[in-house]
């Protein structure tokens, strides 16, 4: 993770954008994060159907590697280490949503399910 955090920093600085606001880069991020959801307007495939849709892989690969990009460059600027960063988010999630509690949910994807009740139970307590 530190050698892409290199690359991308190199990018930033050889371009003499290294000095970007951390405001303008969260709105690259969202805006870009747009374009990877506008890719999904309007239809509701099943995993399967859009792994197996090359041209719609490629778009995603694009617009995704925006969103890191961008993302990367916010968590470089301002000095975070990313790979800490995201390991210690998931150890939190891991805590918050037991995959054995996780994995028994016997409701489908996009239903009431066990997730969405433990995530309101935290958004009462202010988590």
């Amino acid at each position: 993770m530190k050698d892409l955090e290199l690359t991308v920093y190199k990018h930033l600085e050889e371009r003499n954008w290294h000095h970007l606001r951390p405001s303008d880069i969260a709105k690259s991020i969202m805006i870009e994060g747009a374009e990877l959801l506008e890719l999904f307007q309007w239809e509701n495939l099943p995993l399967e159907d859009v792994k197996n849709d090359a041209e719609k892989i490629e778009e995603i690969k694009n617009e995704l590697a925006d969103v890191m990009i961008y993302c990367i460059e916010m968590s470089t600027l301002l000095g975070l280490d990313t790979e800490d960063l995201i390991r210690k988010k998931l150890e939190r999630v891991n805590k918050k949503y037991p995959a054995e509690l996780m994995s028994q949910s016997t409701q489908g994807p996009g239903t009431e399910s066990e997730y969405w009740r433990i995530k309101k139970e935290y958004r009462k307590q202010g988590s």
